[in-house]
């Protein structure tokens, strides 16, 4: 039997609370987005949208994004970037 040491790491969590996600593809970007509900404290608002991978689509995201106060953007790919 191998016996296995859990340690303790020096991560923290972080809570974020204006964040997006891409999966990017080749022909299009799927972004999902999740932000606070003002209307209703303690709730969320998720928008789940596709961009094509275009400029001029990009820098609507982009936008999209800046608009909506998104302070964190993670993506998967299958693609090296």
């Amino acid at each position: 039997m191998v016996r296995v040491r859990v340690q303790q790491t020096q991560d923290s969590e972080e809570i974020v609370a204006r964040v997006a996600a891409l999966d990017i593809g080749k022909a299009e970007v799927m972004c999902c987005v999740r932000v606070p509900d003002e209307a209703h404290p303690g709730k969320r608002l998720q928008e789940v949208r596709p961009y094509s991978t275009m400029t001029r689509s990009l820098l609507v995201m982009a936008d999209r994004l800046a608009g909506l106060g998104v302070t964190r953007v993670v993506m998967e790919s299958t693609s090296d970037y």
